[in-house]
């Protein structure tokens, strides 16, 4: 009896230890594909990709399979392969910024932090650029990485300075067109581009400018910041959202650092 008493510990030793390196392989991979993909707009989506399995597991084999839904079954597993490929193909574009929003929801906050701060360097840019009617589009990175859109763009890697960024934007500067983006105290790259976004939302009166400040919004967890060359008019907007009328000095401090800790830009839209 002892002799098979210690082979079964042996046995469940041996499933044990092989439970756990197979555990440990499985996250040496998803980590080494997010550190691949660190910086970039990928990272979001396999966080939300990842998430959408782990919970679409869990369904199937706890509830599914444990509660005896033999018919719940059936349908999963003879229509859902069958009907998911057409519906992704279909619906792409808004399966995309739905992965990629869900990707930065404030419950991954918890587990993956970025600290960013909006310095007074950039208020005092924007403030006089409004005055001046000079327009501008500045992008500020948070979770989601934008390195995507600096592949082209001429790269700065300078310090947020308020001269520096009324330089870039100024009318008469071969950098002006485009956008500038701001990560961690530093602008990495002037004269980027930024996907149009197409919403029929927007107003008619909003120009190429705030169709890309909106558009990076719908894409990625960055705040843009806009400031509009024919009236002066700034203008904020995260997660395809965006403020109405101007903001001054004292809202725009109040939006940008609500943002920067997680907060909507829904409360500041007037409908």
């Amino acid at each position: 009896m002892k002799s098979f008493a210690g082979i079964f510990e042996n046995i469940n030793g041996l499933v044990v230890a092989k439970a756990c390196l197979e555990i440990f392989i499985i996250f040496l991979l998803i980590y080494l594909v997010l550190r691949v993909l660190q910086g970039t707009r990928g990272e979001g989506t396999l966080r939300a990709l990842a998430f959408i399995i782990v919970i679409a597991a869990i369904t199937f084999l706890f509830f599914v399979r444990k509660l005896n839904l033999y018919s719940v079954e059936w349908i999963l597993r003879e229509f859902i392969p069958v009907f998911i490929l057409p519906i992704i193909i279909l619906f792409q574009q808004e399966f995309r910024r739905a992965v990629v929003r869900l990707g930065h929801n404030s419950f991954f906050r918890l587990f993956f932090k970025q600290s960013a701060t909006v310095t007074t360097e950039i208020i005092k840019s924007i403030i006089s650029m409004s005055n001046n009617k000079i327009g501008g589009l500045i992008a500020i990175e948070r979770e989601s990485g934008l390195d995507s859109y600096t592949e082209g763009a001429v790269k700065i890697n300078a310090d947020v300075t308020s001269d520096l960024i009324k330089s870039i934007f100024w009318p008469n500067s071969p950098l002006h067109d485009g956008a500038i983006i701001i990560r961690e105290q530093k602008i990495v790259a002037a004269s980027c581009l930024f996907p149009l976004s197409e919403s029929s939302d927007i107003a008619q009166e909003y120009g190429t400018r705030h169709r890309a400040g909106i558009g990076l919004t719908e894409e990625t967890d960055a705040i843009s910041i806009i400031i509009s060359e024919e009236t002066g008019r700034i203008s904020i907007a995260n997660k395809g959202l965006q403020t109405n009328g101007h903001l001054e000095e004292k809202d725009l401090v109040n939006v940008l650092n609500d943002l920067m800790i997680g907060g909507n830009l829904k409360k500041y839209v007037k409908h």
